[in-house]
């Protein structure tokens, strides 16, 4: 793996507590933990969240200077209390489009594959820890594609006990959401 093509983890970093104005739309629980999760956090950097696309929400950092759309799997769905998430990120400054990276609600046991599902479509993908990414640019770019439109993706790997799980998301509003996280942040920005 290029070592340029290391990847950075949206899920640390400041944060702070601007919040675009959602409008009149019901916003269902998924969508509002993913708000709160998205602007919660230490006061270092602004975050601004740009919009929510029913299970998606796109949002922006100024600092570190990124935007991502990024999703939690439905409630209920996820056994452990350890949050799950997956994020389409923009890096304008590091010449980075729609990196593909999940947080994983468990860990994975070291050398077992992991394996992002797009209906028909699986992924080898890469992790470690609770951390998991495309292999590079180009399976960022499949992944994107088939997300545009697919109605679910799942990751799905061996925890470190030795349990099989995923974590499964819906797709509706991933487009929407990607589309108006890379416009937020153009290339050379």
């Amino acid at each position: 793996m290029n070592s340029l093509w290391r990847r950075r983890s949206i899920w640390g970093g400041g944060t702070g507590s601007d919040c675009a104005r959602i409008g009149k739309r019901r916003v269902n629980h998924a969508a509002a933990a993913l708000l709160l999760l998205a602007t919660a956090g230490p006061l270092t950097a602004k975050r601004a969240a740009i919009a929510m696309f029913r299970d998606w929400g796109a949002f922006s950092d100024e600092a570190p200077g990124r935007c991502f759309a990024m999703a939690a799997p439905p409630p209920g769905t996820v056994a452990d209390p350890a949050p799950a998430y997956v994020a389409v990120t923009s890096w304008p400054n590091r010449r980075v489009r729609a990196q593909v990276s999940a947080l994983l609600s468990h860990g994975h046991r070291r050398g077992a594959p992991v394996t992002l599902t797009i209906g028909d479509s699986g992924f080898a993908i890469v992790a470690d820890a609770r951390t998991a990414w495309a292999r590079d640019r180009r399976q960022d770019a499949e992944i994107v594609a088939a997300m545009r439109s697919g109605s679910s993706m799942s990751v799905s790997t061996v925890s470190p006990r030795g349990h099989a799980y995923a974590d499964v998301y819906r797709l509706r509003g991933a487009a929407s959401a990607i589309d108006a996280a890379m416009l937020a942040c153009p290339p050379g920005r």
